[in-house]
């Protein structure tokens, strides 16, 4: 298997005993991810996409984490996504949208 260029997760507020139940899965989380597949194959971006336990950071959901560059972008929504998405093809974050120094 050919490793992708980039891993984009989502938190989705999976708890270990159960169902999701924390901010971003109550606050769309899971139609992101299949928005971001869709907007990344249109781009012609190598990036495999996946959903996620809390990540922990529930103040600053809807989470979204892209490696390698550990960039953590929060309070996402699908115009932000599109911005994030514009820089990453240019190999920029997006300062503002950034939660981790």
């Amino acid at each position: 298997m050919k490793k992708p260029e980039y891993h984009i997760l989502v938190c989705n507020s999976y708890r270990v005993a159960g169902d999701a139940q924390g901010f971003c899965n109550k606050n769309g989380a899971t139609d992101f991810i299949p928005y971001i597949i869709e907007e990344c194959n249109d781009r012609g971006l190598d990036v495999a996409v996946s959903s996620t336990a809390c990540l922990n950071v529930c103040s600053q959901g809807p989470i979204m984490v892209i490696h390698p560059n550990n960039l953590w972008y929060g309070q996402i929504t699908e115009e932000r996504i599109d911005e994030i998405l514009d820089a990453l093809e240019e190999g920029e974050a997006v300062e503002e949208y950034l939660i981790t120094d």
